[in-house]
């Protein structure tokens, strides 16, 4: 069964639109966090996309069609460009796989605070599924469009099953992530009112996110899209493509124990299950792209799921979690992050662990450094998504 090779990476993050200047800027330390809606009674903060839709859309093309899936088609395209797949593929023999965990929430929110009048497009323009449906739209794919919503695990275990997909010769080519834009006020006051999100003085929300830090309390909201173009290692060899990394394992499952709160041996199954899908040991694996939210307990409950499977090789595992610096996109996390991931291992480089100050000993890990890591030596690395509900998803990648 041939590998699957990661040939194109395509995003809309709140750091830009080009897959190496987001990931400089993540080694660089650079928050993009800034402060937003100043009439809510608590302060807010989040991470936005500079997105300039013309370049994608004519007016009469954005009816009905809601930010996410706006960020979606875009950063699909990108990555097509980048995997140089220019209609050489039998459209039944591509596959679009897409994690969303919200939908269109600023429809939604313009249809509950409209003056009566819900514009008759909001359903289509706010269904989880648009985003994939309008990326095959765009990239005339006839083959699966599939849409998983899991929360935060979402795009995470949209890329598995889109990796299967390749593996079992279902698809020539997967377009495989996720898209999130749910930065309205309706739901950052949602956010606020479950305490998760991250608590600062204004003038202060750049450093705001501080990931396994003894002060951490909470995450700030991001949005974005981001996608990567999977296909078999052979065809991917046959065609001259670059490839980025491979994509050797994953796991997810269920915790089955609570619905917001984590727990560390379900975490461990997915970290098993990926090592095992992978043919590897935990010790071959020098870097982990962290879940990592900063809430008090979420990432005491990821350190502790890393120590039972890692053992003595803990300190081993070089640890970050980037959300500190590009904040927390929900359903389109896992694909982000899988692209920082691919990136880290594609360059060599790992990104810091931004704002972590004083480490709380029971997150007692090996972090990446502000100053970010040379990482000449790292062959695998791996990305934690671990969702409300329960689900946990885990993403191997090797170098190629």
């Amino acid at each position: 069964m041939s590998r699957v090779a990661v040939t194109g990476l395509g995003v809309m993050a709140p750091h830009g639109d080009e897959p190496g200047s987001l990931f400089e800027a993540l080694l660089r330390g650079e928050s993009a966090l800034a402060p937003i809606f100043p009439e809510l009674p608590k302060p807010a903060a989040a991470a936005t996309v500079a997105f300039d839709e013309s370049r994608w859309f004519t007016k009469l093309q954005l009816a009905g069609v809601d930010r996410v899936s706006q960020l979606a088609v875009a950063a699909a395209d990108l990555a097509m460009r980048d995997a140089g797949i220019r209609g050489d593929v039998d459209p039944e023999r591509i596959g679009v796989y897409t994690g969303c965990g919200m939908g269109g929430a600023t429809a939604l929110d313009a249809a509950y605070r409209g003056n009566g009048r819900v514009p008759p497009l909001t359903i289509p323009a706010f269904m989880p599924n648009a985003p994939a449906s309008h990326v095959a739209i765009r990239q005339g794919v006839q083959g699966p469009v599939l849409t998983y919503s899991v929360a935060c695990a979402s795009s995470a275990v949209a890329i598995a099953e889109a990796a299967k997909a390749v593996q079992r010769d279902e698809v020539d080519v997967a377009i495989a992530g996720g898209s999130e834009a749910l930065i309205v006020p309706g739901v950052v006051l949602a956010w606020q009112a479950m305490q998760t999100l991250a608590s600062f003085v204004p003038g202060e929300e750049a450093t705001a996110i501080r990931p396994f830090a003894t002060d951490r309390n909470g995450f700030a909201l991001g949005e974005g899209a981001a996608f990567l173009i999977l296909e078999s290692a052979d065809r991917a060899r046959q065609r001259g493509a670059r490839i980025y990394a491979t994509l050797d394992g994953w796991g997810h499952g269920c915790d089955a124990t609570h619905l917001t709160k984590p727990d560390a041996h379900g975490q461990a199954r997915a970290l098993r299950q990926a090592l095992r899908q992978a043919g590897l040991r935990p010790r071959d694996v020098g870097y982990c792209n962290a879940h990592g939210t900063a809430t008090r307990i979420g990432d005491v409950v990821e350190r502790d799921a890393l120590a039972e499977v890692w053992g003595d090789d803990l300190g081993e595992l070089r640890v970050s979690s980037t959300k500190a610096l590009h904040g927390h996109l929900l359903g389109a996390a896992g694909a982000l992050e899988a692209v920082v991931t691919v990136l880290a291992l594609h360059r060599r480089q790992l990104p810091p662990n931004g704002h972590r100050g004083e480490v709380d000993p029971a997150c007692s890990l090996n972090l990446v450094p502000q100053a970010g890591a040379d990482a000449p030596q790292v062959e695998a690395a791996i990305s934690n998504s671990f969702a409300f509900g329960g689900t946990n998803a885990v993403l191997l990648f090797g170098r190629a």
